[in-house]
């Protein structure tokens, strides 16, 4: 009886020391759960020449023919320059191309904008975004080699199109002058979500010229 006791004693030590134990992964364990973990930045990053710009480049129209198009034949439109995901309720998103005159700027805000005419006729036809901050997620839902479905949940998916207005901000947007805008040539490829009725068209570039 007496041995039985202290056998017992002897595992009730050793299950209380294990409980106590901290298993620590190794430098190589680390490294590989780092290289495997969710970095939207870097998708980004490594499509963006490949395949963002490309893609946008060939399915985007000049912005007057989008939106004409897309007020006349919604349906004609969304298949010529559209996309959208089949989940979820977000409005067409549409690829397209802007050549015009800034006729507004907003640029003490940091969701700074441009208002553009593409037409002539002085009037604002599109607003485009110059950050730092850009609202919504246009560039990420106007492609249509992305997949909800290749992420895990819906956090990574906001993350993922995000990170695409983040992208577009330091290579792009925060080399802009800020300096008398109006008046000077703007030509951009991008994208904007269907507007509501009597709304200016939200674009976001991911190419930007802005002339004299």
């Amino acid at each position: 009886m007496l041995r039985l006791n202290a056998a017992c004693t002897l595992v009730l030590a050793g299950a209380l020391a294990l409980s106590g134990c901290k298993f620590v992964k190794t430098e190589d364990e680390q490294k590989q759960a780092a290289a495997g973990a969710f970095n939207p930045d870097k998708l980004v990053a490594d499509v963006w020449d490949a395949k963002v710009v490309p893609y946008l480049e060939e399915r985007g129209g000049a912005f007057q023919d989008v939106s004409a198009l897309a007020a006349s034949d919604l349906n004609a439109a969304a298949e010529k320059y559209g996309h959208k995901e089949k989940q979820g309720n977000a409005p067409w998103t549409f690829a397209a191309k802007i050549d015009g005159v800034i006729v507004g700027e907003e640029t003490k805000s940091r969701a700074g904008y441009v208002d553009v005419d593409v037409d002539g006729d002085s009037k604002a036809d599109v607003r485009v975004s110059i950050g730092p901050a850009i609202r919504g997620t246009a560039l990420r839902d106007s492609l249509k080699f992305v997949n909800f479905n290749e992420f895990k949940n819906q956090i990574e998916w906001a993350q993922y199109g995000k990170s695409f207005n983040t992208y577009v901000n330091g290579a792009l947007l925060e080399k802009l002058s800020r300096d008398g805008l109006t008046g000077k040539t703007i030509k951009a490829i991008g994208a904007y979500p269907l507007p509501a009725k009597g709304q200016l068209p939200q674009f976001v570039p991911a190419t930007i010229t802005v002339g004299g």
